[in-house]
């Protein structure tokens, strides 16, 4: 493999997305003080609808109004309060980092919902997922691709010394590519997209972010090899549900960067959160079962929680980011 600069440094750790509480001044406090090297723009979905992952990305649409209906979001005619809800929610954030890490120079990670995760949850305003329909697939993709291209501009002009990743969450892409998404009688299944058609919406989006782009998606089956043919620069995962360690390693020869989900996101019977020697030594294990040699280990792996932390207790999320980002030290130092 060649050598690549990674869009983080060496030897560093990040969040996922979601931590617990409402309070988003404490979140971010939180999250530059424990993740100096690559801090992540919080999530807080105890804050409620427009703060929760389909909410908070549909907010970012184009031309594309959103509003909750029977609990779910489905397109709107026209934007309304729920719409407004949810921008308001993301402005307040953005004003918060700009005035917390105003002078941040290094990378910067944000979130949203990649467009097959969107389509798989949002409704046509006809009653349906969107995903029953590859025409409004289509223009979802097209939508939020314009709607994260603005978004990122809009934390650069926050925090002009620092450089944007881009986190597209994708925790349904598997069931959308194996037609396993119910439909709304729960009798049937939506058609599976197919593979190609999903590199091609998927690398739209990316290309029009215009900013290195990762795929998180904690579930079994993980699409690599399309994740990385779309363009993405990295594939953030759970370890723990990595059964078959091959085509991982494949990805990672061919130059995909891994955020490794290294630490579980609620407490274990103990009670307590692992420490930093156990979190390095689970990215260690995997890294020597796939035979790389250990000096690429901390260049081209961000260690992670499995996933979002919105379910922990406060005082465990904060511990569990504490302990990813000594394991990230730890591992640039071997």
């Amino acid at each position: 493999m060649t050598e690549q600069a990674w869009p983080w440094p060496t030897g560093a750790a990040t969040g996922i997305g979601s931590l617990p509480g409402t309070d988003i001044a404490e979140a971010q406090r939180i999250v530059l003080g424990e993740l100096p090297t690559l801090p992540h723009l919080p999530e807080l979905p105890a804050r409620g609808p427009g703060a929760d992952l389909v909410g908070r990305s549909a907010g970012l649409l184009v031309e594309l109004p959103v509003e909750l209906y029977a609990a779910r979001w489905r397109i709107a005619p026209r934007p309304g309060r729920d719409l407004r809800r949810a921008r308001d929610l993301m402005e307040r954030d953005l004003d918060q980092l700009a005035e917390q890490a105003e002078e941040y120079a290094g990378p910067v990670k944000i979130q949203a919902a990649g467009p097959f995760t969107l389509a798989a949850a949002l409704e046509l305003p006809i009653g349906g997922r969107m995903l029953r329909d590859p025409g409004a697939v289509r223009d979802l993709a097209g939508s939020l691709g314009e709607g994260l291209r603005g978004h990122v501009e809009a934390v650069a002009r926050r925090l002009p010394r620092a450089s944007v990743l881009l986190q597209l969450d994708e925790p349904s892409l598997p069931t959308v590519l194996a037609g396993r998404v119910p439909t709304e009688s729960g009798f049937g299944t939506h058609r599976p997209v197919e593979t190609e058609v999903a590199r091609g919406l998927l690398r739209d989006v990316i290309d029009a972010a215009g900013v290195p782009a990762l795929v998180h998606c904690c579930a079994p089956d993980v699409p690599l090899e399309l994740i990385r043919s779309a363009g993405a620069v990295g594939v953030a995962l759970d370890l723990s549900l990595v059964t078959d360690l091959d085509p991982l390693g494949e990805a990672i020869d061919a130059g995909l960067g891994l955020l490794a989900g290294a630490a579980p996101t609620l407490p274990p019977a103990s009670g307590r959160a692992p420490t930093s020697a156990e979190v390095a030594g689970r990215v260690r294990r995997v890294w020597d079962q796939l035979g790389f040699p250990r000096r690429r280990l901390a260049e081209q792996v961000v260690v992670t929680p499995a996933c979002g932390l919105a379910g922990a207790t406060p005082a465990y999320a904060r511990a569990v980011l504490t302990a990813c980002r000594d394991a990230g030290r730890r591992l640039a130092e071997d």
